[in-house]
């Protein structure tokens, strides 16, 4: 009974963390290792700090007023040209966006699987069919076709707890020095460590999850009374993803490889280090994260399109199901047959770099507003730390754009 209810509890949090911990992330986190060895862990201790801290705002706005974050700038007064541009900027950043890295999450997923299993590729005249890509694409499409949401959500949870022991599991395998690890706690800054450190937090604090998680928060929770609930429901779960973003990066610290550039080179770097079992916890773990996000990602950029043009989110109607569909449609078409979207991610690399700060900023301003939250509005001390994490949100923004321009 106690299981039971313990279960019952579970908001939507663990789909953030599935969000979040994607191809990308195991990518940047071995990168990390592998360069820097165990000195940036305490970037992902100030990572999780900053998610927490704008998911709570962003589940405190959604279950007080009972609208998500696309819902309240749509609806919200003032200058017509500035919101038309900022929902036009949401758009363009989280939908296209979306449907760019969807691909890379597809591809990510079926690295990890083959480690179990290997596809033959097809020849399609010009192109070459990645058939095992196309076969998770069509999983990925199915599950989030049949409309099921708690099945859905509870086959992400399931999902991410089997990640997280994964890649934690491994990490524990290769015997780290833990002496080391304590230093790597200890902030350490070198203009060389300076875009690992931004594209660590960057993996973290995504734009899209900020607004899935209002969505999501307002379906699971309806009273005010539920806020020490979902407080503690994003907590846990950004904290165990940043364990195991930890864990990555511990993993990565073990890899013998000197020309580890992507992710299809984690799992393989490391036979060598602790067998095949590391191996294929390894695989199983980049597996979970690739399929999370391919998920996840189509949701969260169907609730966005919906809830900006003022559509139904429900997951079953037609307008969700159309654009979700549009979404892993993309991914699966970019990743079955190779094609690197270049235009459209630079494109959503730059939207999502000015995105980022502007809705951050609006984030702190309206949790703010007590005509909104009336008593559970933020204190001139949760406004003043805001600020200090909306100067991250900056720094990574500007990061994103200038890397678009070629500055860094």
């Amino acid at each position: 009974m106690k299981l039971k209810k313990l279960v019952d509890s579970i908001g939507p949090g663990p789909l953030i963390t599935a969000a979040f911990i994607g191809p990308g992330t195991v990518t940047v986190c071995t990168l990390a290792g592998i360069r820097f060895d165990y000195t940036l862990l305490w970037a992902l201790v100030l990572s999780i700090i900053a998610t927490v801290f704008l998911q709570e705002l962003s589940g405190r706005l959604g279950i007080i007023t009972r609208k998500d974050l696309s819902e309240l700038v749509r609806g919200q007064s003032g200058n017509k040209i500035l919101r038309g541009l900022i929902m036009g900027l949401i758009l363009l950043a989280i939908g296209l966006g979306n449907a760019a890295y969807q691909s890379g999450n597809i591809s990510g997923a079926n690295l990890g699987l083959g480690i179990f299993l290997e596809f033959p590729s097809w020849n399609l005249g010009p192109f070459t069919v990645l058939p095992g890509n196309l076969i998770i694409g069509i999983f990925a499409f199915l599950l989030l076709w049949s409309g099921n949401y708690k099945q859905l959500e509870q086959i992400l949870v399931a999902l991410v707890l089997l990640m997280s022991i994964a890649f934690i599991a491994t990490a524990f395998i290769t015997r780290p020095d833990w002496v080391s690890i304590s230093r790597g706690f200890i902030p350490s800054f070198s203009s060389e460590k300076f875009p690992t450190i931004v594209a660590l937090i960057g993996t973290t604090v995504v734009p899209y999850n900020l607004f899935l998680y209002a969505s999501l928060v307002k379906k699971q929770w309806s009273q005010k009374e539920n806020l020490p609930l979902m407080k503690r429901d994003i907590k846990i779960s950004v904290i165990l993803g940043g364990l195991v973003s930890m864990g990555i990066l511990v993993v990565g610290v073990a890899n013998p490889s000197e020309s580890l550039e992507t992710a299809q080179d984690i799992a393989s770097g490391l036979t060598g280090v602790f067998g095949s079992i590391g191996t294929y916890l390894m695989g199983f773990g980049l597996l979970a994260a690739g399929l999370t996000s391919s998920l996840t990602a189509p949701l969260a950029g169907g609730l966005v399109i919906c809830g900006i043009l003022g559509w139904s989110q429900d997951i079953k109607t037609p307008a969700m199901r159309g654009s979700m569909g549009l979404i892993l449609g993309l991914g699966i078409i970019f990743s079955s047959l190779g094609i690197k979207p270049v235009t459209l991610i630079t494109l959503a690399q730059l939207a999502n770099g000015v995105l980022l700060p502007i809705i951050s900023a609006w984030l702190l301003w309206a949790a703010s507003q007590k005509s909104w939250l009336g008593a559970f509005a933020l204190s001139r001390k949760g406004v003043l730390f805001g600020v200090f994490i909306w100067l991250i949100t900056l720094i990574l923004g500007v990061k994103s754009v200038g890397s678009v321009f070629g500055w860094f």
